[in-house]
């Protein structure tokens, strides 16, 4: 335990860790059986378009979260450009697809992509989540669709949503990038809306080392899909649709497959590194640990905690500041709202108080298959450190500028 400034490695103490802790460890699963599988695929030669270990990644990624498609591409941003582009053809370029304002910029991103505007919309306080009374506030005739997001793998209002979307006509989809293996209440996040997207980066639960997913259960829309990856090109063979080369490799599906193998025991990994920073973080003023709602499962696969300046004494970017100098490498979910990154700025009418809000306070913690109870349990300390000793660390990190502690 650090109980003195000097204990800290911002002000010349020894770090906590000698190696980095850090979010977003690769989970590469058995690695003798990904060696397995591409011996197999170069066995076969058969590199990409559309290979076996591909549609083996589909299928299984189907009967996972219980949909009859799952649509197979080279990352996430990709799928979310194809649906928004399909959602909106034959639209005009001023339509709008509402997005929320708390959210990785590749939601907003593809929309914009696509030659349309995101509407950026507030969030709930608590959870980050699409506000769905801010969406029906800016439904206007230009809105095409909308994009909710299951941010850290917490569930939308999903049925309030699909009827808001229904009873004014507008596509429904799900930013499910971090979402795989989690559900809403009993039924698995993948099966809402017209169609959920899931990443497979190598950062997420599930790694492709790069990939994502459309997964719907409708039929039309993922023959579309297929062919929309795929430059286009039909069943028969000929262009029918303005396509694009989003396919999954089958070295990318070869990680996944292997990746799936290891999903249930990462998260319950995951779930026992949650309960462990709950018990290790208990009673910390002005730190708050998210909470996810026990009636949906959740991946744990983010570890988020809320820290309010006023009652923990230390603003969240000081705090991140301390632990990265222990070599924890924690990282800020997001420093901007999307309405205030540069590309959207000027066209946001209003503040959205709750995202910018949430923006200064969240933080995400180390878990994930490089971590420990041991190591939570040390990372505790530090963050206890930090806040009971806030007026000192806070007032030496005025006075000193960066670099001069040696940090």
């Amino acid at each position: 335990m650090k109980h003195r400034t000097e204990d800290l490695a911002l002000f010349g103490g020894p770090p906590a860790f000698l190696h980095n802790r850090r979010v977003g460890r690769p989970n590469q699963g058995d690695r003798a059986r990904f060696l397995e599988r591409m011996n197999r695929v170069l066995d076969n030669e058969w590199l990409s378009n559309m290979g076996p270990l591909m549609y083996e990644f589909e299928e299984r990624v189907a009967q996972l979260v219980g949909v009859r498609h799952c649509v197979s591409l080279c990352n996430a941003t990709v799928a979310l450009q194809m649906l928004v582009g399909d959602a909106t053809t034959g639209g005009a370029p001023d339509d709008e697809v509402i997005v929320p304002a708390l959210t990785f910029p590749a939601t907003a991103h593809a929309v914009r992509w696509r030659g349309l505007r995101p509407v950026v919309c507030d969030v709930n306080p608590v959870t980050g989540l699409i506000d769905p009374d801010a969406v029906e506030a800016l439904i206007t005739p230009r809105t095409r669709a909308i994009v909710g997001v299951h941010l850290w793998g917490q569930p939308c209002d999903v049925l309030r949503l699909e009827k808001i979307a229904e009873s004014n006509g507008l596509r429904l989809f799900f930013d499910a990038a971090p979402a795989l293996g989690c559900t809403h209440g009993d039924r698995p996040l993948g099966g809402f809306g017209h169609a959920e997207v899931f990443s497979f980066h190598a950062t997420k639960v599930v790694n492709a080392f790069e990939g994502g997913a459309i997964v719907t259960d409708d039929d039309a829309l993922a023959a579309r899909m297929r062919a929309v990856r795929n430059f286009g090109f039909g069943p028969d063979g000929l262009v029918e649709l303005l396509g694009t080369n989003g396919k999954l490799s089958e070295a990318a599906a070869a990680m996944g497959l292997t990746s799936l193998d290891a999903l249930e025991d990462n998260i319950a990994h995951n779930r026992a590194m949650y309960e462990a920073y709950l018990a290790a973080l208990s009673g910390v003023p002005g730190v708050r640990v998210l909470e996810y709602d026990p009636q949906h499962r959740n991946n744990h696969h983010y570890m988020m905690i809320n820290v309010e300046e006023q009652g923990a004494g230390v603003h969240r970017d000081l705090l991140l500041e301390v632990l990265r100098a222990e070599n924890i490498l924690a990282q800020p979910y997001f420093r901007q709202a999307m309405h205030q990154l540069r590309p959207y700025a000027d066209e946001s009418p209003a503040p959205l108080p709750h995202a910018e809000r949430l923006c200064g306070q969240l933080l995400a913690l180390p878990t994930g298959p490089g971590v420990s109870t041991t190591d939570v349990e040390v990372i505790g300390d530090v963050v206890r450190a930090a806040v009971a000793l806030s007026g000192e660390v806070t007032a030496r990190r005025r006075t000193e500028p960066a670099g001069a502690t040696g940090a």
